[in-house]
């Protein structure tokens, strides 16, 4: 196998959550371009249905949408099901759904709390436990949870989102542990500045002052996640386990 070969996914199954927009559906079109057939979750079935199709065209590969709202706690359980009924198959999961709700500390309602983390934390604990006895069985698998910079380092206002990511780093090393002598890796990738929706709403000096707080001083375009993916969904990052792949520019150094 060629060093290229070992970034192909032909014969693989990815599932992203979050995969209508933004990183999540940049993400998954690098996947399907990798060779792998992808299914995508969110909550709105005709924003997926459209983004689907955008991801797979012209790749040559199967698809399916599933709509679920991840914060539920029976929908991640439900949803890896489907996925699993029309594909046959989860060799690739990436974690990727998520909310961000800024409040003070002292501001901080209950609802919004729970909701934050159960969408990061508890729905990625439960699709690898949904998922994790079929790659078993395989003794291959990849799982990548999306976290953030700010995982590591704390943020006015972003006491519910930057607890959740945190969580996600130790839910992979853990998960890496567990399921190690299986053959599969559990990693977190924890992007910085992205150039989705999100942040499009920033005029220019905001955006500005934001990407000079980064040492490349500029934001990413989403694209550029789908590399460090394939590294850890991959043959690739066949003995990367348990690590977090920070992709921020050097935001987190600066």
């Amino acid at each position: 196998m060629g060093a290229l070969d070992s970034f192909a996914l032909e014969g693989k199954v990815a599932f992203v959550t979050g995969g209508n927009a933004g990183l999540g559906k940049a993400m998954a079109r690098g996947l399907a371009e990798a060779g792998a057939d992808v299914a995508i979750a969110a909550r709105r079935k005709d924003l997926l249905d459209e983004a689907l199709a955008e991801i797979l065209d012209g790749t040559g590969r199967r698809g399916f949408a599933v709509a679920a709202d991840l914060s539920e706690r029976r929908e991640p359980d439900r949803a890896a099901r489907e996925v699993l009924e029309a594909l046959g198959r989860v060799d690739v999961l990436v974690s990727n759904a998520g909310a961000n709700t800024p409040q003070p500390i002292d501001e901080v309602d209950d609802d919004t709390w729970e909701g934050v983390l159960n969408v990061h934390v508890r729905a990625a604990m439960a699709l690898t436990r949904a998922l994790a006895p079929q790659m078993k069985e395989r003794r291959w698998g990849r799982i990548v949870y999306i976290s953030s910079g700010l995982g590591f380092k704390g943020m006015a206002g972003r006491a519910a989102y930057t607890s959740a990511k945190a969580a996600l780093l130790g839910l992979a090393r853990s998960v890496a542990v567990d399921l190690g002598p299986y053959g599969i890796t559990a990693n977190c990738i924890c992007p910085g500045m992205f150039l989705t929706d999100a942040l499009r709403w920033l005029d220019e000096e905001q955006r500005a002052r934001l990407e000079a707080a980064a040492a490349l001083e500029r934001a990413a375009e989403p694209r550029e996640l789908v590399g460090p993916l394939l590294l850890l969904a991959s043959d690739a990052g066949s003995y990367v386990s348990g690590t977090s792949l920070v992709v921020d520019g050097g935001w987190i150094i600066k």
